[in-house]
């Protein structure tokens, strides 16, 4: 068995890519979303999450993203700079585009549903040219979430960062992080999916999202 070795020398533990998003949950429990008057905030997105728990297990991440260049911009930097995370590469957008948002609709103990807008949503406007070597040569990994694929221009810095890190011995952690809406069909999901998850060391996902990737294959 061939075992992946991380380079301890390296300054990051793990370099995301991908969803930066923000929650907004109900506080008033087990009504409908169209009756409920009240949201508490949180941060969202499958990447964004992950480095949160490991900057809390005490591990240094940082992360290619672009968020909204407004209050919710600042609140996900903000948030990220207090849980420690590097932002160095996490830019704004500069045509307006908006952080994706989610509403969760909570109706009983055993019934949830979300509501989420996402057109034009900020994460999709990484470019291949926010993409830097160098940062990606200082992680001891890098993770690539499946929903940066869906659209350009975050496809392409999608796999600019992939054959980067290819090409520094640095390890891929592909994420597949599926999400329908996301996507035209099942076609497009699997020339991507699969382009990523053949340079992937490590690959995170359910078997439905296996399937997708393989479609193709």
């Amino acid at each position: 068995m061939k075992y992946i070795e991380f380079d301890s020398s390296k300054k990051y533990d793990l370099i995301l890519l991908g969803r930066i998003a923000v929650d907004l949950n109900p506080v008033d429990y087990y009504c409908p979303l169209n009756e409920s008057t009240t949201f508490k905030r949180y941060l969202g997105g499958s990447p964004a999450n992950i480095a949160v728990g490991l900057a809390r297990l005490g591990k240094k991440c940082g992360f290619f993203a672009r968020v909204s260049d407004d209050q919710f911009g600042t609140f996900v930097t903000d948030f990220f700079e207090k849980e420690g995370i590097d932002t160095s590469r996490v830019k704004r957008c500069e045509n307006g585009e908006k952080i994706g948002l989610t509403f969760t609709e909570i109706k009983s103990e055993t019934e949830s549903s979300i509501v989420m807008y996402r057109n034009e949503a900020a994460d999709l406007k990484l470019e291949a040219s926010d993409i830097d070597e160098e940062y990606i040569k200082q992680s001891k990994a890098l993770l690539i979430s499946g929903t940066a694929l869906c659209e350009s221009p975050s496809r392409e810095a999608a796999l600019k960062a992939v054959m980067l890190a290819k090409r520094n011995s640095v390890p891929i952690i592909f994420d597949i992080d599926y999400r329908a809406y996301n996507w035209k069909n099942d076609d497009e999901i699997s020339i991507y999916y699969s382009a990523v998850a053949r340079e992937a060391d490590i690959i995170l996902g359910s078997r439905e999202e296996y399937d997708l990737t393989e479609k193709l294959i």
